[in-house]
């Protein structure tokens, strides 16, 4: 396992980007707390639960959007190519959200309005990561790539989210969101200077024949990811009222600052690395068992934020939460390069991120109505119960779907 680690880690490109990635990740880590806490001080009174939602969402759900209308724009791009797009735009967005919340002047509106417009290249960035990862290294080595980028994106969780709270206690939540812009500066600028010199390896060139939809038509034509997908989206939608459950809760029912916020991030983050970097361990596992178990865990893991004020409960469940989601989507991803065409490889991830992305945005959407109507804790017992129900609930068709089909085997074989 070590060994594999250390090939990828002396793959030239993955050397000189992933580095990058961290402390883009970092800076995003931090606007976990500062997106919403910004939209909690300018949203109206007795609105702050709908704008926050409101504000949470739009720093992802239109990237649907992006990976449908820009597609023909950047579909040739080569995985760091569209890892630098996208960050180059989070970064602009950013810095303008920044200078318009230190000078006074920014709007819930504008605010929800301009996050929205920085999002827009997210599915095609969260792609590009993962296709340079199938672009640069061999199959056997593509789950523990995969593991290392998912984990520089859970450790952000780690020590963003806990800077972020340190930092809104001594400044205003633009200052932080400046910060974030300029780490996505950073890993634009890496990744502008790697493109010229970048080779793919394993993947085929694009075609450029192909049309847009190149990657519906190859999900449709995969049972497996498919159904995979389905679930993911499922899953993703009933975590989504979390993002808002939990800054509300803290802020205004349990009247605590920003850093007890960042603290339940950073455990959550504490546990996702561990498990990220253990996904190695995994790869050979029956794929619905880990899923399942995994939807499984973190809804109970969530249940002791929903079931009590107490917050040394709640940071053990957010910690072993985060350490059984931690190999999700390295596992995921994985399996997403295997059966997926090289040539349309960028796209497939672009859709799949297309419908998981807006599938929490969705989520956090629907939290900020229900967080207004029943509060914040009570919304968070209601997605843990709610994840564990549709966890069992896809444990029994599996297992209906496989006794059918031993039963059709043996009659078959009769």
């Amino acid at each position: 396992m070590a060994g594999s680690y250390g090939r990828v880690l002396r793959q030239p490109a993955l050397r000189r980007i992933l580095p990058g990635m961290l402390v883009s990740a970092l800076g995003d880590g931090m606007s976990m707390v500062a997106v919403a806490w910004l939209a909690v001080q300018i949203a109206p009174a007795g609105q702050a639960g709908i704008w926050t939602g409101l504000a949470v969402a739009a720093y992802a759900l239109p990237a649907t959007l992006g990976a449908a209308l820009l597609a023909r724009f950047v579909r040739r791009f080569s995985g760091v190519r569209l890892v630098a797009v996208d960050a180059s735009l989070r970064a602009l967005i950013l810095g303008t959200i920044a200078a318009l919340a230190v000078a006074g002047v920014l709007g819930p509106t504008l605010y929800v309005g301009l996050l929205a417009v920085s999002s827009l290249l997210h599915a095609w960035g969260n792609a590009g990561a993962y296709t340079m990862v199938a672009e640069v290294l061999p199959e056997e080595d593509r789950v523990t790539g995969n593991a290392l980028v998912s984990t520089f994106t859970q450790a952000a969780i780690l020590v963003g989210p806990a800077l972020g709270g340190l930092l809104l206690a001594a400044v205003s939540p633009g200052w932080v969101i400046a910060a974030d812009a300029v780490s996505f500066a950073v890993l634009a600028a890496i990744c502008w200077a790697t493109a010229p010199g970048y080779a793919s390896t394993d993947t085929a060139a694009p075609d450029d024949s192909a049309d847009s939809a190149g990657g519906w038509r190859t999900l449709r034509s995969q049972p497996k990811l498919l159904g995979l997908l389905a679930v993911t989206c499922v899953f993703f939608f009933l975590y989504g009222p979390v993002e808002v459950a939990l800054p509300i809760h803290v802020a205004t029912e349990a009247h605590a600052s920003a850093s007890l916020l960042g603290l339940y991030w950073t455990v959550f983050g504490v546990g996702c690395t561990v498990g990220g970097l253990a996904a190695g361990f995994l790869r050979h596992q029956p794929l619905w068992l880990i899923v399942i178990s995994i939807i499984l865990g973190w809804g109970a893991a969530l249940l002791p934020l929903g079931l009590t004020d107490r917050v040394a409960p709640g940071l053990v469940g957010m910690a072993i939460g985060g350490l059984i989601y931690g190999p999700f989507t390295a596992i995921c991803t994985a399996l997403f390069q295997r059966l997926s065409p090289p040539a349309t490889l960028s796209r497939v991830l672009a859709a799949r991120s297309a419908l998981t992305i807006p599938s929490t945005a969705l989520g956090v959407m629907l939290g900020g109505p229900l967080v207004t109507a029943v509060g914040g804790r009570q919304t968070l017992l209601i997605s843990a119960l709610l994840t564990i129900t549709f966890g069992v609930a896809v444990a029994a068709v599996l297992g209906i779907a496989h006794s059918v089909g031993q039963r059709r085997t043996v009659a078959e074989a009769a």
